[in-house]
C-alpha cells in the first residue's frame, strides 16, 4: 500500500480542466438566480409585470429614451385590461406608468444579463477544455433551462395581454404560468447548486452524488410547498386570509378552515385556483415541509452539522417570515424576503440532499 496521498480542494489540477473554477461560477449565476427571483417577487407585488406589452429580445434592452417614446409605451398599456378595468379608473399617470414599467424591465434585463452570465462562460469554459468530461451535456440543459425561462416568462405576461385576455378582460396573469415561470427558475437554481457541488466533488477525485429515495421525497414535500407559493401569489390569495393578528394567522377570517371556497366548478379548480383553499394549503403543509427537513436536519446532524444548521436556519426564518407577510398585510418588503428565503430553502435543501446522496458513496481521500 503506498502513502496515502491528501490533496486540498483548490490544489487539484486535472490537465486543462477548471473543475473548481466551474464550481464558483456556477455558484455566481446561482446567486443571481435568486436575485431574479427577488425581483420577481417585487415586480409581482407592484403589479408591474404587465407593464410592457411586447417581447423584443433585443431592442426591449433599452428603455424609452425620450417623452414620445415613453407616451407610445404607455398608449400600448392603456389598450390591456388591466389598465382599462383597474389602473385607468384609479386615474394613473405617465410617473406612475414608470414606476410599474421599471420593474419589468429591470426583470427582464436581470433575466438577459444571467444568460450572458451563464452563456458566455461556458464558451469560454468550452473553447480552453476546461469542462470535466460528462459535464457539457448537463451546462447544455442548464442553458437549456434558461432560455425556456425566458419564453415562460413572456407566455406568463401573453395571458395578460393577448387576445384571450382581451376577450376575458383578464385584468391579471395566469397564476398557471406564473407557477411554471417561477418553478422554472428554481428547478434551474436546484441544478446550478447541485452540479456547482458535484464539481467540487471531482475536484478532489470523489464521485458524484446520487439522490436517495429518502431526499426525492424530501424535495417533492417542498416542491409542493413552492408550488403553492407560486400560487398564492399569482391569485393574490395573501389578502384573503381576513383582519388581525390572530383571525389572519393562525386563524383564516375567525376560524380554523376558511369560508368562501368556491366548489361549484369542480374539486380540481378549488385545489388549483380557490385563492381561500390555496391559502389554506400553502398554510398548512408548510409544516409537513418542516417535519420532512428535520429528518433530513437529523440525518445530517453526525457527520455535516453545518448543512443541518443552515436547513433548519433557513425554514425557520421562513416560518416567521410567512406569518409576517399575512399579519402585515402583504407588506413588500416582508413579501420579498419571504420569497427570497423560500429559495434559500430550497438551496439549502439541495446542499442536504447532495450530502446525503454522496455520504454512503464516499471513499475516502486515500488514494491506493
Amino acid at each position: 500500500m503506498k502513502t496515502a496521498l491528501i490533496y486540498p480542494p483548490d490544489s487539484v489540477r486535472y490537465g486543462s480542466e477548471r473543475p473548481l473554477a466551474l464550481s464558483r461560477w456556477l455558484a455566481f449565476v446561482a446567486a443571481l438566480v435568486i436575485l431574479m427571483i427577488a425581483v420577481g417577487g417585487i415586480t409581482r407585488l407592484t403589479e408591474s409585470g404587465l407593464s410592457i406589452t411586447e417581447w423584443k429580445p433585443v431592442t426591449g434592452a433599452l428603455p424609452p429614451l425620450s417623452e414620445t417614446a415613453w407616451q407610445a409605451e404607455f398608449d400600448a398599456y392603456k389598450q390591456i385590461p388591466e389598465y382599462i378595468e383597474v389602473n385607468g379608473p384609479a386615474g394613473m399617470t405617465l410617473a406612475e406608468y414608470k414606476f410599474i414599467y421599471f420593474w419589468e424591465w429591470f426583470h427582464r434585463l436581470l433575466g438577459r444579463l444571467i444568460g450572458m452570465a451563464f452563456a458566455l462562460p461556458l464558451a469560454w469554459f468550452w473553447f480552453r477544455g476546461a469542462i470535466p468530461a460528462g459535464y457539457k451535456p448537463r451546462l447544455l440543459a442548464l442553458l437549456a433551462l434558461g432560455g425556456l425561462q425566458g419564453v415562460f416568462g413572456w407566455m406568463m405576461v401573453r395571458s395578460g395581454v393577448g387576445a384571450e385576455a382581451m376577450l376575458d378582460m383578464r385584468t391579471d396573469v395566469s397564476h398557471y404560468w406564473l407557477s411554471i415561470h417561477l418553478m422554472t427558475a428554481l428547478f434551474t437554481l436546484g441544478g446550478l447548486v447541485w452540479t456547482a457541488l458535484d464539481l467540487r466533488n471531482w475536484a478532489r477525485s470523489d464521485p458524484h452524488a446520487g439522490l436517495s429515495g429518502f431526499s426525492v421525497g424530501v424535495l417533492a414535500v417542498l416542491a409542493v410547498q413552492l408550488l403553492y407559493g407560486a400560487w398564492m401569489a399569482g391569485l393574490d390569495a395573501g389578502y384573503v386570509a381576513g383582519g388581525g393578528l390572530l383571525n389572519s394567522w393562525p386563524l383564516m377570517q375567525g376560524s380554523l378552515f376558511p369560508e368562501g371556497i368556491d366548489w361549484s366548478r369542480g374539486a380540481l379548480f378549488a385545489f388549483t385556483a380557490d385563492p381561500y383553499l390555496v391559502h389554506f394549503i400553502h398554510r398548512w403543509w408548510a409544516w409537513v415541509a418542516v417535519a420532512a427537513l428535520v429528518v433530513m436536519g437529523r440525518r445530517l446532524r453526525a457527520r455535516h452539522r453545518h448543512i443541518s444548521i443552515f436547513i433548519h436556519a433557513a425554514f425557520g426564518t421562513q416560518i416567521l417570515l410567512g406569518i409576517a407577510t399575512i399579519w402585515t398585510g402583504m407588506e413588500i418588503w416582508v413579501a420579498v424576503a419571504h420569497q427570497v428565503v423560500g429559495a434559500l430553502v430550497l438551496v439549502t435543501t439541495v446542499w442536504g440532499a447532495h450530502a446525503l446522496g454522496f455520504r454512503d458513496r464516499m471513499p475516502g481521500s486515500v488514494m491506493k
